[in-house]
């Protein structure tokens, strides 16, 4: 289903279910392609490993992207405790292997409850697009250069709620609502480091932003379909 706002093409914002292994970036130059938009741009960037929710604001809805960016987010995915990955994903080779066995269900609850939840500080992933010294934080990582050798600023985040499944512990699903702005990576590294053990994230899922929900995104399939019929 496509959100329209007014009658053209290149003035309205469209719901995205974005693929695996695609980056947001990717998502925006498909469509641009696609639509033969001049304006374009999204409003909230996806890891490449996560699947989901990507609002695409084009022509004129360019200029709320700052909005839409401003909404709150939920998440569902899947973190594993007792293994670590350098990019807290699985873009990345596992690095190290954490004994489990002292972690209890209620030792979970205990700090999620105590130290995710709310007003919280964060440092973003190494693997992140944030910018520093001028190069994305993934290109200082894939250098060779380390997290202690960075100066990454720690970040304020709300967390609104947090919702646990751990019936196939040490897999754990979870589903997260969040401000702008929130690393689910960070999330889930620092859950591993405050049980005295390690995490990575196996899965991660984008399903709402604001009231907009990921029952109304399409596939990039299907938008080529719907603007193909538009487009002379």
């Amino acid at each position: 289903m496509v959100e329209i706002i007014e009658e053209r093409p290149e003035n309205q914002f469209y719901l995205i279910d974005k693929p695996l292994t695609w980056t947001s970036f990717d998502v925006v130059r498909k469509l641009k392609n696609l639509g033969r938009f001049k304006k374009i741009g999204h409003a909230g960037t996806l890891d490449p490993l996560a699947t989901g929710l990507l609002l695409i604001c084009v022509g004129k809805h360019t200029k709320k992207i700052d909005y839409f960016q401003s909404l709150p987010k939920t998440y569902i995915g899947t973190l594993e405790l007792g293994k670590t990955t350098p990019s807290v994903d699985l873009e990345t080779e596992f690095d190290q292997i954490y004994s489990t066995e002292h972690i209890t269900k209620e030792m979970i609850i205990e700090v999620v409850h105590s130290r995710l939840m709310g007003e919280i500080k964060q440092v973003p992933p190494i693997y992140s697009a944030i910018k520093l010294d001028g190069k994305r934080l993934y290109t200082h990582a894939r250098n060779g250069v380390s997290e202690t050798e960075l100066n990454i600023k720690i970040r304020d985040a709300s967390i609104y709620t947090f919702n646990l499944s751990m019936e196939r512990f040490p897999e754990i699903d979870f589903e997260i609502s969040c401000s702008k702005g929130t690393y689910i990576r960070s999330i889930v590294r620092d859950l591993g480091e405050f049980l005295n053990s390690g995490a990575y994230l196996k899965k991660l899922v984008r399903t709402k932003i604001g009231s907009f929900t990921i029952e109304n995104a399409q596939s990039i399939e299907s938008f080529n379909k719907e603007i193909y019929a538009v487009l002379p």
